[in-house]
């Protein structure tokens, strides 16, 4: 049992509005295209409503149980993708990945699965913000990070080549 596990019966309460937020910074700078595949790592409970086709992928079973009544879900980490290279016009993870055991894996499973866009939100008070920032800078050749009230917000582009 995760941790996620343990406080999921809360977890709207406590995330909604600040993960909405979040939400909206990223769909007012992406227009989703409703044709779009895309996969929602760390997607938790689900209050992303992007539109096009949405895959969820989250290591808690019991965030997992609220999601799957909006989308299709996966029980797994974000650093062994269950899915085929190319697979995701866009991958989003928001909130997520100061939480990965292996950061540099998650980072490079997200660029391997997407075709085009990579948006990784992060805590900015974690104590992984330096490695991650540095991590985002090697991995993703072309990105933008936009401070938001509690995250930093990366949106990356997959390098062509």
């Amino acid at each position: 049992m995760t941790y996620y596990d343990t406080i999921a019966s809360g977890y709207e309460e406590l995330h909604r509005e600040e993960q909405l937020q979040k939400i909206a910074l990223i769909k007012e700078k992406i227009p989703f295209d409703k044709k779009w595949k895309v996969l929602d790592v760390g997607c938790g409970p689900y209050f992303a409503d992007f539109s096009g086709t949405v895959i969820g992928i989250d290591p808690s079973f019991q965030l997992l149980k609220l999601a799957q009544k909006k989308i299709p879900v996966a029980l797994d980490k974000g650093e062994l993708l269950p899915f085929r290279t190319d697979s995701f016009m866009i991958v989003v993870s928001i909130t997520a990945l100061q939480n990965f055991d292996d950061i540099e894996k998650g980072l490079l499973e997200m660029k391997r699965v997407a075709k085009e866009f990579i948006v990784i939100s992060v805590f900015k008070k974690s104590s992984k913000i330096s490695l991650i920032e540095k991590l985002i800078g090697s991995i993703f050749p072309s990105f933008k990070a936009i401070e938001e009230e509690k995250d930093i917000v990366f949106f990356c582009r997959k390098s062509r080549g």
